[in-house]
């Protein structure tokens, strides 16, 4: 019994009584608190950017716990936009975006006077002019802050505006810079990505003597590029979702137009979209969520390493998961005879490779189906162990 209460101490829960404690208060402080704690509940369930700039600053202060995070940094700046002054802040990680970017194509044409933002005249803009039967047809659009700061000032090839606090936190999350400017309540998402990560290296538990010599890496992006590259057709598409309730773990899905079945397209995307967790580390626990069964020891999903090979599944109707941060890709559906196959059997002539097929085959009939009790003796008990783990290893 002793040995019982210990775990119970040691593993047991608390109880919430011995948590519960009030502090003494007149009628006047609990009325003030209780104003408070509504008007922070208001103001931390925002969902819309504001269109005050300094509401907008208290609030990612308090999202982002600014007087304890020393990673996120919130510069604030005056920006000019036809000789006129603005104040504007730019909200990044660092570490995770280029210094250098945001320097030169981001502060330097917002601060700096230049031809640019430093225009005197009409406040107006022609948008097109058109001379029909010797009469001109001018267009004129009126100065719009925001137009003009997305279409003159921003030299950025990927730019994005943004009306929600969560897809700016997202795309700061993932390595992104966010441009917040007063009396607007949208927000500018440029991508400035800088972070490091691994190059494109061989692949280690996939290798093959006559084939490409590259593996996939954590980065999503440049997993899709190595996809792309093999594949070499507009139809591949490759979709974004996020899973996750606190990670949003960026996911792909890529599969071939007209050539997947939609079927099995809306399949994955329902399975994808239905998952309930919160947080998304890996591929291998992507795996686990999405297949019919895991009880099963067979598996039901291939996991590969190679872009070579995932262009091949994918040329044949099949999808390809990928996760950011995880260099395998997950190709659904799996049939018994893909796991018998090798990547180096589409290098060789088929005879061989039908060969090596049937070897394997064999191999794993014998694994399996060879009696135990012949293994007993003590004249062959050494010679079959070493047998059965040679047939094991080529079948693997």
């Amino acid at each position: 019994m002793k040995f019982m209460d210990i775990l119970k101490d040691m593993f047991a829960p608390i109880e919430e009584d011995f948590l519960k404690f009030t502090l003494p208060a007149d009628d006047n402080s609990i009325s003030n608190n209780k104003i408070a704690n509504e008007t922070f509940n208001t103001i931390d369930d925002a969902k819309e950017i504001f269109s005050s700039i300094d509401v907008n600053i208290e609030y990612i202060k308090t999202k982002y716990n600014l007087l304890i995070n020393s990673d996120i940094i919130l510069r604030e700046f005056t920006l000019s936009a036809r000789n006129r002054q603005y104040r504007a802040f730019l909200l990044f990680v660092d570490g995770m975006v280029s210094i250098d970017l945001i320097n030169n194509y981001v502060l330097k044409p917002l601060m700096l006077k230049n031809q640019s933002n430093s225009f005197d005249g009409n406040q107006t803009q022609v948008v097109s002019e058109a001379v029909t039967n010797n009469i001109t047809v001018r267009k004129v659009k009126k100065f719009d802050l925001k137009d003009y700061i997305y279409n003159n000032l921003l030299p950025q090839n990927n730019l994005k505006i943004r009306h929600d606090f969560k897809d700016i936190f997202n795309s700061i999350n993932s390595g992104a810079c966010a441009l917040f400017i007063d009396t607007l309540n949208i927000a500018f998402d440029i991508d400035i990505k800088g972070f490091q990560f691994r190059s494109v290296a061989k692949p280690e538990n996939e290798v093959v003597i006559r084939g490409p010599q590259e593996a996939f890496v954590e980065n999503i992006r440049i997993n899709t590029t190595l996809i792309r590259r093999i594949v070499n057709n507009e139809n591949l598409i490759i979709e974004s979702v996020k899973i996750g309730k606190i990670s949003q773990t960026n996911c792909a899905i890529c599969y071939i137009n007209n050539i997947t079945n939609n079927d099995l397209v809306a399949e994955a995307k329902y399975r994808l979209n239905n998952i309930d967790i919160d947080y998304l580390i890996s591929s291998g626990q992507l795996e686990q969520l999405i297949e019919d069964d895991s009880k099963y020891s067979i598996p039901q999903i291939i996991s590969t390493e190679r872009p070579d090979k995932t262009g091949t599944y994918l040329l044949e109707g099949r999808i390809a998961i990928l996760v950011n941060g995880s260099p395998y890709a997950l190709i659904i559906p799996a049939t018994f005879i893909d796991f018998l196959e090798s990547s180096e059997d589409k290098n060789i002539k088929f005879q061989f490779a039908n060969l090596l097929k049937f070897i394997r085959v064999f191999a794993l009939c014998i694994t399996l189906l060879l009696p135990r009790n012949i293994c007993s003796h003590n004249l062959f008990s050494s010679g079959v162990y070493s047998y059965r783990a040679t047939l094991c290893y080529c079948f693997i």
